[in-house]
């Protein structure tokens, strides 16, 4: 039996034609078992279907089934094993007359979805501290006086200017587009609830009228969509920034609470207070440690310590500089004294002569002064002028004649001492 039932299962689940079937019938057995499963029967005069709607499709029923109630389920064909019987697996129910409006909403719905209209990433942030917020809905509503209750409770330094529209009617649709019109064109209102309290699907409808949907996604300015009770779901939902199961939750969502900001701003204040003074502490601290250091207490110690330095290093310059100077004048007055023995004049001042011709060249040798030649010969005072009148040459290797050991030695001092400076000063002979 197992088998035959799986086969059945199979050929009922496998037909495209029962996977989205909607059934119309009138309610019976309705039980919402404690695991929030709702199970209930769909008949007319001549069957009956067994129907199971799960947790996760029944908590969002925006009406309460009740026996002998007529409504449209909308769902798929298949086959609980366990007893062998047929079922639907309901997706969505809503009361009979209300069928050909909510086949109109998926229609609508599914058009604007494609057309980005409730794309998320249009939804824009609501104002932290709204100073002027906007409301569309009737002015005889409740909705209005929930909003109006907890924005003067929460944030009273927010101010509210009301848009009246029609929320249900045939005109109510270019009510509500009117309304939002005049808050966008007004430029100073930074948040706007657009909403009414609960009823059947007919009365929310304007609410799923593709012009407020489509005026609701161009506004400028924020919204806030809180249509009827939680369960009540509309196109506007989808279109506004953000949705608000009610009207009171969209002005909690649209103002702080004013208590809870005092509170933050007195914690602020208390974590301000104890920096400052910890700041306040440390500078104290810092500015104590800066009295008692050398740099405030003698300020003038280190231009003190710094000009005895500079003294130190003067003298020690001075110094150096003196025994330089005394130094160099020594090796001056060494050298000077060196010069002078190695000069010309000197061996001149001790008796000797230079001979020069008349253009200049020292003469070193007899032949180059030729008998008959003018000479000049300059002695320590001055020069005389002389003519050669005879030549007197040296033998080769003789000593001069006539003279001893010490006119040698007299003879030969400029070569010996002198390094033969005397025979690079030309020939010398005795004045």
């Amino acid at each position: 039996m197992s088998q035959l039932t799986r086969v059945v299962k199979a050929l009922l689940e496998g037909e495209p034609g029962l996977r989205r079937v909607a059934v119309r019938g009138e309610l019976s057995n309705v039980t919402l078992h404690t695991s929030g499963h709702l199970y209930f029967t769909l008949k007319d005069v001549q069957a009956s279907l067994r129907c199971v709607m799960f947790r996760g499709q029944a908590q969002h029923l925006r009406f309460r089934p009740r026996e002998g109630q007529d409504a449209l389920a909308l769902g798929s064909i298949g086959v609980y094993e366990r007893n062998g019987q047929y079922q639907l697996y309901v997706d969505e129910l809503v009361p009979a007359g209300e069928g050909q409006l909510y086949a109109e909403f998926q229609r609508l719905k599914e058009k604007l979805e494609r057309e980005g209209l409730f794309d998320p990433t249009r939804k824009r942030r609501l104002p932290r501290l709204p100073r002027r917020v906007g409301v569309v809905t009737s002015p005889a509503g409740a909705a209005l006086r929930d909003v109006v209750t907890v924005l003067r409770r929460r944030f009273p330094a927010a101010s509210i200017l009301l848009s009246p529209a029609l929320v249900q009617g045939a005109e109510a649709p270019d009510s509500l587009v009117r309304a939002l019109g005049l808050l966008a064109a007004h430029g100073d209102v930074d948040v706007i609830i657009i909403g009414r309290g609960g009823g059947s699907l007919e009365d929310l409808w304007a609410f799923n009228d593709e012009r407020v949907v489509r005026a609701i996604a161009a506004s400028p300015v924020p919204i806030v969509s809180a249509v009827g009770h939680e369960t009540d779901v509309t196109l506007a939902d989808f279109a506004a920034d953000v949705r608000a199961p009610t009207p009171s939750a969209a002005a909690e969502l649209v103002a702080p609470d004013a208590r809870e900001l005092a509170s933050q701003a007195a914690r602020l204040e208390r974590r301000l207070t104890q920096a400052v003074s910890q700041g306040l502490r440390a500078r104290r601290e810092r500015l104590r440690l800066l009295a008692r250091s050398r740099v405030l207490s003698q300020p003038l110690r280190p231009l003190q310590e710094s000009r005895q330095r500079l003294d130190e290093l003067t003298a020690r310059l001075e110094a150096a500089f003196g025994r330089g100077v005394t130094d160099r004048r020594s090796a001056l007055a060494h050298l000077a004294a060196r010069l002078e023995t190695l000069s010309p004049l000197g061996t001149l001042a001790r008796g000797y002569a230079v001979a020069t011709t008349p253009e200049g060249r020292v003469v070193h040798q007899v032949g180059e002064a030729p008998v008959g030649s003018r000479l000049l010969v300059r002695v320590s005072d001055g020069s005389l002028g002389c003519r050669v009148e005879v030549q007197h040459p040296l033998p080769q290797g003789a000593e001069p004649p006539g003279r001893g050991r010490e006119e040698r030695a007299r003879f030969r001092a400029p070569e010996e001492d002198r390094s033969g400076s005397a025979r690079r000063s030309g020939g010398a002979a005795r004045g």
